[in-house]
């Protein structure tokens, strides 16, 4: 077993590394000037993410197997969407999406 101070240490070690990750683009981007094009290029990159969380919620793999669709998932991304399109605020999205997804796992079980 791994004494205590390695475990502080490695715990110190993370914050700092996770941090940095962080805080380092900040500070490099600070001081270049980006083209037009790579910050249109950018602004694309919350929706990729945000649409890979939700395809990787929306289906589960198992090796072998074709993916199968998660439908309390599917289900609670049609009230997620419309108050996406209507209000187009991140916390009322966030906020129907969960509210969603609890009222769909609490009628299924």
């Amino acid at each position: 077993m791994p004494s205590s101070s390695f475990i502080i240490w490695t715990i110190i070690a993370s914050g700092v590394v996770t941090f940095l990750s962080r805080v380092l683009p900040f500070i490099l981007l600070k001081k270049f000037e980006l083209s037009p094009k790579v910050i249109e290029f950018l602004s694309f990159v919350p929706i990729v993410i945000m649409s890979a969380l939700w395809f990787e919620n929306l289906f589960h793999q198992q090796l072998g197997h074709l993916p199968t669709v998660d439908y309390a998932n599917l289900l609670a991304t049609v009230p997620t969407v419309l108050s996406a399109i209507l209000t187009r605020s991140l916390l009322v999205v966030v906020i129907v999406g969960v509210i969603s997804l609890a009222l769909i796992q609490m009628l299924i079980k």
